[in-house]
């Protein structure tokens, strides 16, 4: 699998969790008459970090194989140049 293509699909996971968390509290809370922020907040709350964490994490893996993806040669290249430019300074 493709560098780009494993970054796309951590982006549409981090995503997908990020909307999770939300539904899952909309869910909790469906057999509430009323609604407001407050209670809103606090099923949040209760349904806890977890899947905003692991959107996070999600999202900066996928941009980092974005940013690999597109960079990475190049700045493999500029490596080696200054891996030899050293060696003949060195020598």
């Amino acid at each position: 699998m493709q560098r780009r293509t494993v970054g796309m699909l951590f982006i549409c996971i981090a995503a997908f969790l990020y909307g999770v968390r939300y539904i899952t509290a909309a869910i909790f809370g469906s057999n509430v008459s009323s609604w407001d922020s407050s209670l809103f907040k606090a099923m949040l709350n209760y349904i806890g970090n977890g899947p905003l964490i692991l959107s996070v994490l999600s999202l900066i893996a996928g941009i980092l194989y974005l940013i690999v993806a597109e960079f990475g040669e190049s700045l493999k290249g500029s490596f080696e140049q200054i891996k030899r430019n050293w060696n003949e300074f060195d020598e």
